[in-house]
């Protein structure tokens, strides 16, 4: 099974796209995750840069961000949004599409509807659609995810489990089982680590966050260890340590904690030798 790492564009916005391309390459990166709003600017000069890159690395993967921002709207107002909004991403042709989809205050019927409209979507564009595990979705917690997955078995997810460990305030002790019945279903992994009562750590190279770091990377190793024997190809990373206000800060000054890019980076180094390990 082929282990290639992405490299979130959110936190880079000092750099042009093709600069931010280069540059992550250099640091070991196989690709990008990156939220792209069709038709503007940004958007056509980073598709350019893309072109170019996958031109002399052929390998180099493209991960497409789908979000709608808050608003009090009725499902199908948020569903004709989301359409639209995977319509316009799949067209770019990204290798596949991180959907953050859903509410956590929709009914499980509403959002079981909004499962739906990004299935046919995916079927019609051919373009897949991965659901992040993400607070404010409807996969905002480990155990009220599960009957969208037994309604839904062919469900591909992004883990991002630092979002549960926040929301179940805990390292999820209590829940190995529900972690392993949610394991299958994952394609892409979102590599921050959390802990009980933030989504990201201030430095996870600190020796007091060094048990948190762990527990993560013991979870991660259990989703690469299940994938390769099921017999898959290829999974993905994205080290996605944020920027401010994501990232801690002092106060008063509002400097940040530590380097986002430093964090990544050491996250990058930490799962490729983890993973090495695994043959």
């Amino acid at each position: 099974m082929k282990i290639k790492y992405a490299c979130p564009y959110w936190g880079s916005d000092r750099f042009t796209p093709q600069i931010f391309i280069d540059t992550i390459i250099n640091a070991g990166y196989n690709g990008a995750e990156v939220f792209l709003q069709p038709n503007d600017t940004f958007c056509t000069d980073f598709m350019q840069a893309l072109q170019q890159t996958i031109a002399a690395h052929p390998d180099f993967i493209f991960i497409a961000l789908q979000l709608t921002f808050p608003q009090n709207e009725p499902v199908d107002a948020y569903i004709t949004k989301m359409e639209n909004n995977f319509l316009q991403l799949a067209a770019l042709e990204p290798d596949f599409i991180n959907s953050h989809t859903g509410k956590d205050y929709y009914s499980f019927d509403d959002n079981c509807r909004v499962i739906e409209a990004a299935m046919n979507i995916g079927v019609k564009t051919g373009v897949r659609i991965l659901h992040e595990t993400h607070r404010g979705r409807f996969s905002f917690h480990a155990a009220s995810l599960l009957p969208y997955l037994k309604k839904f078995p062919e469900m591909e997810l992004v883990a991002d489990f630092s979002h549960f460990c926040t929301v179940s305030e805990s390292m999820l002790e209590d829940q190995e089982e529900i972690l392993e019945q949610i394991i299958p279903h994952v394609a892409h992994v979102h590599a921050r680590v959390g802990f009980e009562q933030g989504p990201q750590v201030n430095d996870p190279a600190a020796p007091e966050w060094k048990s948190h770091t762990d527990r993560f990377i013991s979870w991660w190793k259990k989703i690469a260890a299940y994938k390769k024997a099921a017999g898959a190809e290829l999974l993905t990373f994205s080290p996605e340590f944020g920027p401010v206000p994501y990232m801690p800060v002092q106060p008063f000054t509002q400097q940040p904690l530590s380097n986002q890019w430093d964090n990544n980076l050491f996250m990058l180094q930490t799962l490729k030798k983890e993973m090495e390990m695994l043959g």
